[in-house]
């Protein structure tokens, strides 16, 4: 057995759906990875067919050309060991649901053959663990370790096994979920150890969240520590989707030794390639961990980079934006800035019956920062066209009996304007620009469906919808002082109060807006959406109670300062609450496509049911005793 191996991770760059694509680019690293005497090559799971293809995974036609491409893959091996994740399927049994069995898969290929397991029926290591959590459904489509082991009545231990090379090399391979085993009764890296694995390795299609690869960084190393043994994670980029959620995929490829350091790790959202030689006999080789967490700067760089992949994807070249005047419309044109020469992006301003002309004129200097296109398009004569049309209808029944006159309320009319600009408007400038529209809506506005069906929501994709308003004002912030190294977003947008300017009530000259007020909000809403135990009122209301409000949603302040009596907090609550669970499900299921970033991204990250809105029995005592007085409004901790 060598003392070392030359040894490469690739980071490469996987299309959903394109297995012929995905295998001509392996076969071109393989091909590199000769050249340079690399003798272990590794690339991410489902490298061949991509990860999140939704119900693809049916097609018979689709499974061949996998199998296909693998096959590609084995007899281009030669001597180097070639590690790859892909779908495998044994006709000869089915799955649950009556389909062909198929299984999350990963191969090692070597001199023309796929080495076998130690144990187990297949020439392919199975994934153990498949989660379903978050964006994840694999036990929708895959049969995993576990359920084998219980068809063939052996123990789970007894089918992880290591994969033995010629030399004699023990590789532990494992596939991403099989190394976060914490809350799982099977531990297949455990197994996999006592087997004796020389070297383990995690092939991943591990979609970017802020600050995940933190906790990767942690969790791997203390594998690698008390193991004593190299631990190789290779995460692939790109983007992927399940339709409703656009997931980007990072990379941040690593290698640790056995004591924890790590090296070789494979830059964020690029194809890289990091090569060294790895000592098999337990020698360092790394350096001491960097547990740096994300922030705004990533943020950034992951809302960018998905963005262009998507638009790439969906064949767009040239964007539209409705620019307000506001911090979200100048956050998103000021990306896709980034991404579009200025004569493919147009920014748009509606101005309407109570637009001021202090938010036109942050528009039109936005414009010129960024050397865009701009224009501005009034919808005054639309909306009281559509205000006289509306106002002059009688509706009556057949026969006379029944008759209704119509009549637009002033919030109505606010509505008639927000989807006005979009729908009327932004969407024929679009089309006339030869390209399409942007959605600006941020996390915040979407909790609480603060947005117009069929108006501001429309959108071929929400870029800036997974992140809160406080994110979308430190973005900004960001843009100007990083990304640009100058002020393109105007001091005066990012300052002013956030308004709709729908009513005489939304004027930003006299400092009035949204009713939100962002920085309770959005630690609230938090709450709801983004903890792994969400949060409800019933929870919101206890620690009231006990005095730890503050504490427990990390606010700037104690909540009396934002709310002077319990009947306003209250109202306040359950106002938002009954938005969140009720509308605001239907306005976002019509939602466009939502980039994610953080955790629990609306769409299939975050799966709602429209069931109404509820509150609990222990919520409602709570509420009685809040507001009798039984309980104090307020009492520090």
């Amino acid at each position: 057995m060598p003392e070392s191996l030359r040894t490469r991770l690739a980071q490469i760059e996987v299309h959903p759906g394109d297995p012929a694509r995905n295998t001509a680019r392996m076969l071109e690293c393989i091909e590199s990875a000769s050249r340079d005497k690399v003798e272990l090559i590794v690339f991410p799971e489902m490298a061949v067919p991509g990860y999140l293809i939704g119900d693809e995974w049916e097609r018979g036609s689709f499974l061949r050309e996998c199998e296909a491409c693998a096959d590609e893959i084995r007899a281009a091996a030669g001597r180097m060991l070639v590690v790859f994740g892909t779908v495998a399927t044994d006709p000869s049994r089915l799955n649950e649901d009556g389909r062909v069995r198929k299984y999350n898969a990963l191969y090692v290929a070597h001199d023309g053959t796929f080495l076998h397991p130690a144990s187990g029926p297949y020439d392919f290591v199975v994934k153990s663990l498949l989660p379903n959590y978050r964006e994840f459904d694999d036990s929708r489509h895959f049969y995993d370790l576990r359920k084998l082991a219980a068809e063939e009545k052996v123990p789970f231990s007894e089918l992880v096994s290591p994969v033995i090379a010629p030399s004699g090399l023990s590789l532990g391979c494992m596939l991403c979920e099989d190394a976060w085993d914490t809350d799982y009764a099977s531990k297949p890296l455990e197994a996999l150890c006592a087997r004796r694995a020389h070297i383990l390795i995690n092939c991943s299609a591990s979609p970017f969240t802020l600050s995940k690869n933190n906790k990767r960084g942690r969790v791997f190393s203390a594998h690698a520590e008390r193991h004593r043994r190299p631990f190789l994670y290779v995460n692939n980029v790109g983007i992927q989707n399940n339709g409703k959620t656009i997931f980007t995929f990072d990379g941040s490829s690593c290698a640790y030794d056995g004591q924890g350091h790590s090296m070789a790790a494979g830059r964020m959202f690029e194809e890289t390639f990091p090569t060294f030689d790895m000592p098999i006999d337990g020698r360092p080789f790394g350096d001491p961990l960097d547990l740096r967490t994300d922030g705004v700067a990533e943020a950034a760089q992951a809302v960018i980079y998905g963005t262009d992949r998507f638009m790439k994807s969906c064949g767009v070249r040239k964007v539209a934006v409705g620019v307000s005047g506001g911090v979200d419309s100048a956050v998103v044109a000021a990306l896709y800035s980034r991404l579009l020469k200025p004569e493919d992006l147009l920014l748009v301003n509606m101005p309407g019956p109570f637009t001021s002309q202090t938010t036109i004129g942050l528009a039109r200097r936005l414009a010129a920062n960024l050397g865009c296109l701009y224009t501005e398009i009034p919808i005054g004569d639309g909306v009281e066209l559509t205000r006289r049309q509306i106002g002059a209808v009688t509706a009556a029944s057949a026969d006379g009996v029944l008759t209704r006159t119509l009549d637009l309320t002033p919030f109505m009319f606010e509505n008639v304007q927000a989807r006005d600009r979009i729908s009327r408007v932004l969407s024929a400038t679009a089309a006339a620009f030869g390209g399409v529209f942007t959605c600006n809506a941020n996390k915040s506005e979407l909790t609480v469906g603060y947005t117009t069906m069929y108006g501001d929501l429309g959108g071929y994709l929400a870029n800036i919808g997974d992140l809160w308003k406080t994110d979308v004002y430190e973005l900004a912030q960001h843009i100007n002082a990083n990304l640009f190294g100058r002020e393109v977003i105007p001091a005066g947008t990012i300052g002013l109060t956030p308004s709709a300017e729908l009513s005489e009530a939304q004027n930003v000259d006299m400092k009035k807006g949204d009713p939100l007020l962002y920085p309770y909000h959005d630690s609230l809403f938090r709450s709801w959406v983004e903890w792994w135990n969400r949060a409800s009122p019933e929870e919101i209301l206890a620690w009231q109670a006990e005095g730890t409000l503050k504490e427990k949603l990390s606010l700037p302040r104690q909540i009396t300062r934002f709310f002077p009596t319990p009947e306003a907090f209250v109202e306040d609550l359950e106002r938002w609450w009954n938005q969140y669970r009720g509308m605001g499900v239907a306005k976002r299921i019509q939602a466009p496509p939502i980039l994610a970033v953080t955790r629990r991204a609306f769409g299939f990250d975050h799966r709602e049911s429209q069931m109404g809105v509820t509150y609990t029995r222990k919520y409602e005592a709570l509420k009685k005793k809040l507001l009798s007085g039984q309980t104090k409004w307020f009492r520090a901790r």
